[in-house]
């Protein structure tokens, strides 16, 4: 049982970390591409965090992976596809109009009307 503990507790040290967690690529325009679309993926462990500034072993993963990706030849947008099909929507600070979506997209625009009226109707009670 102890060694058991023991072992549990020394795993973590053990793992190995993401190959391309923190190594850029040879290519710049590769290394580019990458980074632009790390910078729009929020970090799932952090949540409020894109991948790119997250310290979260699983953002070093998915840096990772998104580096091996681009390198392999897939284009950013693939790559983004796959990850919101693997994680959904979330994962994105740009997601897709949909459904589900539509609300984030139409809040702006009805809070920039109801702040309008406010301010409309501020004005001509002023006068």
């Amino acid at each position: 049982m102890a060694l058991g503990l023991m072992l549990a507790a020394i795993t973590p040290a053990l793992a190995e970390k993401a190959p391309l967690a923190d190594t850029q690529l040879s290519d710049p325009a590769k290394e580019a591409q990458a980074k632009a679309l790390m910078e729009t993926i929020r970090c799932v462990e952090c949540q409020g965090q894109a991948i790119s500034d997250s310290n979260a072993d699983i953002a070093g993963n998915m840096r990772s992976l998104i580096r091996e990706r681009i390198k392999a030849g897939e284009s950013p947008e693939q790559v983004r596809g796959w990850l919101i099909q693997r994680y959904g929507d979330y994962i994105s600070y740009d997601p897709p109009l949909g459904g589900a979506t539509w609300p984030l997209w139409a809040a702006p625009f009805v809070l920039l009307a109801i702040g309008i009226v406010i301010a409309r109707s501020s004005f001509r009670r002023k006068r």
